[in-house]
């Protein structure tokens, strides 16, 4: 079986996030709960529940026009040649097809490190938006994690400039979470219960959303 151990200064990096008092008042800032009158949420808040959610059975294993406006609520667009080739062309077969071998329902925590390893059909799918077809990395990630919510994650450049460069975020991440017979895993359920968001938020985009939140209101240099 395959395995990485995480790395020691991304889990240090990402730990003080998760246990900061202020990642429930964040979370419930930037899913709208609790807001005084007048006061709107994150449009991100609206990614994985618009139109139902983009890991629903009908149209887990391909992207939908619903998919790419959820896309838009975190503040990236996918380019209109992509987009119509996601749609209506040849792009949108393939990576029907690398969906098909994603699981579905599974947490990241839960999953053997292959589902996230190079060469998977999760991995392939990234490749196939960034290096064959030109789209940017972070738009790339998040096509895949409205699609796979639970095992894949939202990952840009704020997160990397919170969390550091590991060679693999995915695998990074994925040790992390299970290390410590996944504590981790269970403090961002736990982060979950205490801001009162459903469990159709995922305990990946609990993480995400906490370290965005936290880094963003501090302002971050990296590029």
């Amino acid at each position: 079986m395959f395995s990485v151990g995480p790395s020691k200064p991304f889990v240090e990096r990402l730990g003080p996030f998760i246990a900061d008092p202020q990642a429930v008042v964040d979370l419930r800032r930037y899913f709208g709960l609790g807001l005084p009158p007048g006061t709107v949420p994150f449009t991100g808040s609206r990614f994985e529940h618009l139109a139902g959610g983009g890991d629903r059975p009908e149209v887990a294993d391909r992207i939908t026009a619903e998919d790419l406006i959820a896309v838009q609520t975190l503040s990236v667009t996918v380019p209109a040649p992509v987009a119509l080739d996601i749609l209506e062309g040849r792009l949108g077969t393939r990576l029907s097809g690398l969906l098909h071998a994603i699981p579905r329902d599974i947490d990241m925590v839960d999953a053997d490190a292959l589902v996230v390893a190079d060469g998977s059909p999760a991995d392939q799918a990234w490749g196939l938006l960034c290096e064959q077809y030109g789209v940017n990395w972070v738009i790339a990630g998040k096509i895949l994690a409205r699609k796979r919510p639970r095992l894949l994650p939202v990952y840009d450049r704020v997160v990397r400039c919170a969390v550091g460069r590991p060679s693999s975020f995915w695998l990074a991440l994925h040790a992390a979470l299970r290390e410590d017979d996944a504590a981790l895993h269970r403090q961002l359920l736990e982060l979950r219960q205490a801001a009162g968001l459903p469990k159709t938020v995922s305990a990946l985009r609990v993480c995400d959303v906490v370290v965005w939140m936290s880094h963003r209101a501090v302002g971050h240099a990296c590029p």
